[in-house]
């Protein structure tokens, strides 16, 4: 075999895995999309998933301006204050005078809020841990690591 006809059957090898793994990247962003519906509706009945994404990302952050949010959202200022505020009178989140800059606000998740989310969380909580349950430990270690470097678009070290 020629070095040209091993380098077509290892590039057509690696489109197959790589397609392999887009479906089930794929499948696995449909099961996420579900399960943050399912936790958005909990939270408050009728909240998008959007709002539960700006909320959650307020929760991950402690406290976070409206500009940082919609930069780290990737998201128009105007969308995410006006989610702000609905988020606001659901009593979820608070804003505090930014302490760096008297024109600024901080936001921040209320205790409310927290609890909210909590229980919300709280039936899947354990979905994660139960399907890696027979998985060796270095093994999800390895998927971790081996996804991050996916998501930094970094070359795994090995």
């Amino acid at each position: 075999m020629s070095i040209a006809m091993a380098s077509d059957d290892t590039r057509l090898a690696r489109t197959d895995a790589v397609r392999a793994l887009e479906a089930e990247f794929g499948e696995l962003i449909n099961r996420f999309r579900r399960i943050i519906s399912e936790n958005a509706h909990r939270v408050s009945p009728g909240m998008l998933p959007g709002a539960y994404k700006v909320f959650t990302t307020i929760v991950r952050r402690e406290s976070i301006t409206l500009s940082a949010l919609a930069e780290s959202l990737m998201s128009d200022k105007g969308q995410i204050s006006r989610t702000v505020r609905e988020l606001e009178q659901l009593g979820l989140v608070e804003r505090t005078p930014d302490p760096s800059d008297g024109r600024s606000s901080l936001l921040s998740p209320t205790t409310v809020g927290l609890e909210r989310l909590a229980a919300a969380r709280a039936p899947q909580e354990s979905s994660l841990v139960d399907a890696l349950e027979e998985w060796p430990i270095d093994d999800i270690r390895n998927l971790t690591r081996l996804l991050h470097a996916l998501t930094a678009g970094e070359n795994p070290a090995i």
